[in-house]
């Protein structure tokens, strides 16, 4: 269950998934934390989502639904603030080989907020690096986003179909919501 105490960084995965979700907006709205994603994911989400736009229709209103998140505070861009969230980054980049993710770890654990991701390994380095960081997935905030509006069946099929295809996501077997996934997308 997603929380209210601190911002949620999201990870470009993440951020991938909800907006091949066809339902972006909506989701980020109906989370009870303030969004955060940091600037190295949202220019890394800028280029990915462009070449989305080539590849599909789809694309063009990714980026518009993206950029007037951003413009509404619905998603708020954050930046290292301080030497040490830099130093996390260099080293976490080091050991991970991935800006987007390390960016996304060091404002978490720098700051003590918690941050959305999908990527296992990310997952697993996360854990030894902080045991009170609070560690939250595509389906969380899926799952957050059904329950809290109410979404009908057939719409929570087709938006996890979406995220599935356009996403190219599928939760890892050891995933806690896995059978809410399969049963969802099953019905």
């Amino acid at each position: 269950m997603l929380s209210d105490r601190s911002p949620i960084v999201l990870d470009a995965c993440c951020l991938l998934n909800i907006s091949a979700s066809g339902q972006f907006t909506s989701i980020l709205e109906s989370m009870p934390t303030q969004a955060v994603v940091t600037e190295v994911v949202r220019e890394r989400e800028l280029i990915t989502l462009t070449c989305l736009q080539e590849q599909e229709s789809q694309g063009k209103s990714n980026i518009i639904e993206f950029e007037q998140s951003i413009e509404n505070e619905l998603l708020v861009v954050v930046d290292f603030e301080s030497e040490r969230e830099e130093e996390l980054f260099v080293n976490y980049v080091a050991e991970m080989k991935d800006d987007g993710e390390s960016a996304t770890l060091a404002i978490g654990v720098n700051r003590g907020w918690a941050i959305a991701t999908d990527d296992k390994k990310a997952i697993s380095f996360a854990k030894t690096e902080s045991n009170s960081l609070k560690i939250f997935s595509t389906l969380d905030i899926i799952k957050n986003w059904a329950d809290s509006n109410k979404v009908s069946q057939s719409q929570l099929r087709e938006v996890l179909t979406a995220i599935r295809v356009q996403g190219r996501y599928i939760p890892h077997k050891n995933h806690p919501l896995l059978s809410w996934w399969e049963q969802s997308i099953q019905l």
